[in-house]
């Protein structure tokens, strides 16, 4: 067990570290896009240089980005081999169709964009530049669409002779491309990424509004990030919705321990803190139905009937027909050449209890709960947090046009602390999404304690610490670059402006 616990500790931190610049790329590439368009469209050289600066820092936030992305997928083969094995067949594919389309696509652009001014036409570098945020929006789907076949393993089928996940058609590869929760999730966190672009070049801008610097350059990149922030934080809103419908059909665990939820039933409250509920909420945000029925963390342990009638097993039941699943594949692969018929027979029952393999590894129904308090109070710290920030975009909006930012000194402040807060954010709800859905590393089919590689606790201890001393220079180098660059400031105007 220690070295599952350090194998998790180790990517959860790979992860959370890496999430600090994927969103702030997404977020700077459209803001940078936008301004770059104004530029040619109203040939105003204001709006090319607003846009250099802002794309300084969209490219000391990528580089960075990328170091730790490619160390996270390093990490599926040397901490999850087991995992590896088991679905490389599935997985593999959107991480390479990312890394060949995608990076490389972001890549070569980026090139273009950054070292492209006055060698390209102002056309061909506008077209670059919205291609490299398009390039890492696409490099988004592709790896969200692996991680919402871990959350909802949809196109694919289990082989026993391989002992693998595989896809069996071309026609199950787009069953998974087209997976729901891939589709929620790569909205969400996408428009996530805006949100935080937004509140990041408000918060900025605010800085030099407050220190009476670069005056019109703050205000119209103002103007700019909080509308982004505000279609970003819309966009979250209604993605949300989707995910937490599909969480319910497809991970009522996860649902009912980010509601902490011990005993379901219809039309359910919504607890938005300890001992403040608003009734049957919860039953019209998991089903759109006032009184929709949702199961709590009893009625998944012990079973229950759904709202359309189906039956669905306890966990106990599950672990048995795991079981059963476990021995009949180890008799067919015992007997396959031996005695066809037995193998043959082994296949069968295989096949009936297959969709609850992974269960047949756990040792006590409540092993399936997540750690319910986490994920409770991160549900809560996101949605909160997401609120309060979209309500920052919409004043920062509503002062800028109004000509008011110079006498709200109060708004300039609170744009600032938005910074780290849009980060806490984002962080929160990844650790709903992860955490939620543990133990599972693919949903029902394999936990977490079988998917881990082969290792000693101490050789997995070793290099979290290695990792985390680099991430923390790294992290410490980006954030010397960006400040240095924001006290230099834009080339757009005198300081006395």
């Amino acid at each position: 067990m220690d070295v599952v616990i350090w194998s998790r500790i180790q990517f959860a931190m790979t992860a959370a570290y890496h999430w600090l610049f994927v969103p702030l790329t997404l977020g700077l590439a459209l803001v940078m896009a936008v301004m770059e368009t104004l530029y040619v469209v109203k040939k105003d050289e204001f709006w090319k240089k607003t846009a250099q600066f802002w794309m300084k820092l969209f490219a000391v936030n990528f580089a960075v980005g990328i170091a730790t992305g490619i160390i996270l997928e390093f990490e599926f083969g040397t901490n999850w081999s087991n995992y590896s094995w088991f679905v490389g067949d599935m997985f593999g594919a959107p991480l390479a169709i990312e890394g060949i389309l995608a990076f490389f696509m972001e890549a070569t652009f980026f090139a273009v964009m950054f070292f492209g001014w006055n060698k390209v036409s102002k056309k061909f570098h506008l077209a670059s530049t919205w291609l490299t945020g398009i390039g890492a929006t696409i490099s988004a789907y592709w790896i969200l669409v692996a991680n919402g076949w871990m959350q909802n393993p949809v196109g694919t089928t289990f082989n026993p002779d391989t002992v693998r996940s595989e896809m069996a058609s071309a026609t199950a590869f787009w069953e998974v491309v087209s997976n729901p929760v891939a589709v929620s999730k790569f909205f969400h966190s996408v428009t996530s990424g805006w949100l935080t672009g937004g509140i990041f070049v408000v918060g900025v801008s605010a800085w030099y509004l407050l220190r009476k610097r670069h005056v019109e350059f703050a205000r119209k990149s103002i103007l700019i990030g909080s509308i982004v922030g505000l279609v970003g934080a819309g966009a979250v809103m209604l993605s949300g919705d989707s995910s937490g419908v599909h969480a319910a059909e497809f991970q009522p665990m996860k649902l009912a321990a980010a509601e902490g939820l011990e005993d379901g039933g219809e039309g359910v409250a919504f607890t938005i803190v300890p001992g403040i509920k608003v009734p049957h909420m919860l039953s019209l945000l998991a089903t759109h139905d006032w009184n929709g029925y949702v199961p709590g963390i009893n009625d998944i342990l012990r079973g229950y009937t759904d709202s359309d009638g189906n039956v669905v097993p306890s966990v106990a039941d599950k672990m048995a027909m795991g079981r059963s699943a476990l021995d009949a594949l180890a008799t067919y692969r015992a007997n396959r050449d031996s005695d066809p018929e037995l193998a043959a027979a082994a296949k069968q029952v295989l096949e009936a209890n297959v969709q609850y393999m992974g269960y047949g590894h756990l040792e006590k129904p409540e092993d399936v709960v997540p750690p319910v308090g986490v994920v409770f109070w991160a549900f809560r710290l996101m949605v909160g947090l997401g609120m309060l920030l979209a309500l920052v975009m919409l004043l920062s909006l509503i002062g800028v046009w109004k000509d008011k930012l110079g006498k709200w000194n109060w708004l300039l402040w609170a744009a600032i602390i938005c910074i780290p807060l849009v980060y806490i954010c984002g962080q929160a709800g990844w650790i709903v999404a992860e955490v939620g859905r543990q133990p599972w590393t693919i949903q029902g089919l394999l936990p977490v304690n079988v998917a881990i590689s082969s290792l000693s606790a101490g050789a997995v201890k070793t290099t979290f610490f290695v990792f985390l001393a680099v991430f923390a220079l790294f992290l410490a180098i980006e954030i010397r670059i960006m400040i240095r660059a924001i006290r230099k400031g834009p080339e757009v105007e005198p300081e006395n402006a």
